[in-house]
């Protein structure tokens, strides 16, 4: 199996000294950025199959790199946030970011999401059984990693697949905001189900699905989620 790279991009030397031993730990290949510019020219040159980006960078902040990164690739990010910078950590979820990991950080939450991320986005594990659902106007192909909604390709992060993937093929079933962090990201998020509601709104923005559909992504207030199919 090939050795996978991490790209850690962050201004600050200890930050990426201390992010790369916990990486190295892991038995990843480690490359670094110091700033945003720096960040997008060693995605395009190294092609890393993981980023962990700092919001607060020069040159380029790291909410700007997510964005150009995204017209790019569906390469797996995790941000890096402080704890007062919920509205940033919001913000990059919705412009796609997989994740985020908030300083001060453990050398634990760090493998896990890392692990996490990399599992999700299909760089670790295959898909076992199933792999297409189809409705009407929908197509979702784990084995492709595509989604074609009237007609259209979709780019989807590794997160928004795995959770349109979760709705679509239980039909009916409502999905807590808990279950659901469970299921997609594998590990407690500490109570933080926006993250949900934010991958959600995206998916929703992306499918763009019209009023005359037969299917529909329900919000169960005060519960969460389901994937509704319409009857005639």
């Amino acid at each position: 199996m090939d050795i996978q790279k991490v790209l850690i991009a962050d201004d600050e030397q200890n930050i990426r000294e201390i992010l790369k031993m916990y990486c190295d730990f892991l038995g990843f290949e480690v490359i670094e950025a110091a700033d945003g510019a720096e960040a997008i020219l060693k995605v395009q040159s190294e092609k890393p199959d993981i980023l962990i980006l700092d919001i607060m960078m020069p040159v380029m902040d790291g909410l700007e790199v997510c964005k150009q990164v995204r017209k790019m690739s569906d390469l797996p990010i995790i941000m890096l946030t402080a704890k007062d910078e919920d509205d940033d950590r919001i913000l990059g979820l919705e412009i796609g970011a997989d994740d985020y990991i908030t300083k001060p950080f453990n050398s634990r939450e760090v493998v896990a999401r890392i692990k996490a991320v990399l599992r999700r986005a299909g760089t670790q594990e295959k898909q076992e059984g199933r792999s297409r659902v189809e409705y009407d106007g929908l197509t979702i192909d784990m084995e492709e990693y595509q989604v074609i909604a009237f007609g259209q390709k979709m780019t989807f992060t590794a997160k928004e697949m795995e959770l349109l993937w979760c709705l679509a093929t239980n039909p009916g079933k409502a999905f807590s905001r808990n279950q659901l962090l469970e299921t997609i990201w594998g590990y407690s998020y500490y109570g933080d189900t926006r993250t949900v509601d934010t991958h959600i709104k995206r998916i929703r923005q992306k499918l763009n699905i019209p009023e005359n559909s037969k299917w529909d992504i329900t919000t169960i207030w005060g519960v969460g989620y389901k994937f509704e199919v319409k009857s005639e």
